[in-house]
């Protein structure tokens, strides 16, 4: 959690979040999520509730931290995965491999408000370090969508090649460093010029990338998510 009190493990293949006590691993208790493939998620601003994908359900879960309750859910299609809260704290958004772009989540109403196509398997979000942009990986595609977050519009794309996955923003913006899942290969990329410059030959299917240090104290359980 963003206080940095509890840590919530996502039991993917049981279909529920543990709640555990970060010191001991003790369990506290769980969430029972009512769809397959509980993956990503990422909280409120006050920390209050979190939004988690259900990938192979296509739906969006709300789930109250205090009380461990579901209190909410989206049906998006598709196969939804990362999770992004917005920098001004108003609206999630949700990378969906199955429909190839961005589904914009009204957290309060629990509304799909919009959707941005981005590119084939659309998968990993991360946020500019001036908060402006938001970065989408379509792994499929070989490619990375800019969007503004101001107007809500995808305002380029670079095609660097390769399957982009997720990633990770330097603590500068200057850099965005991501895992090519299919193609053994990590990407470095001019996030100014959007040029690739630089490829990293890995193993097998790299999926999560951490890159550190970064501004927040808490990695928040999956890459990019700080507090």
């Amino acid at each position: 959690t963003p206080d940095g009190s509890t840590a919530i493990v996502v039991a993917e293949r049981y279909n529920r979040l543990d709640f555990r006590d970060p010191a001991t691993w003790a369990l506290r208790g769980s969430v029972a999520i009512p769809h397959s493939g509980a993956d990503h998620l990422d909280f409120s601003a006050d920390g209050r509730y979190l939004l988690v994908s259900c990938e192979y359900a296509g739906w969006i879960v709300k789930v109250d931290v205090p009380t461990r309750r579901v209190t909410g859910q989206v049906h998006v299609g598709g196969l939804p995965v990362d999770v992004k809260l917005s920098p001004d704290g108003k609206l999630f958004y949700v990378a969906n491999q199955g429909r190839h772009g961005v589904s914009i989540i009204d957290p309060l109403a629990m509304k799909e408000t919009g959707f941005l196509p981005t590119g084939r398997g659309a998968h990993g979000l991360y946020v500019s370090r001036d908060t402006r942009l938001l970065y989408a990986t379509n792994r499929l595609g070989g490619s990375i969508s800019v969007i503004d977050l101001a107007t809500r519009e995808v305002v380029r794309t670079w095609k660097i090649g390769g399957s982009p996955d997720m990633g990770g923003i330097s603590p500068d913006g200057a850099q965005f460093w991501v895992s090519g899942r299919y193609n053994h290969e990590v990407y470095v990329v001019d996030t100014r010029s959007g040029r690739l410059v630089r490829t990293i030959r890995v193993g097998a299917q790299p999926h999560g990338l951490a890159l550190f240090p970064q501004p927040g104290r808490y990695s928040l359980g999956h890459t990019g998510v700080y507090r």
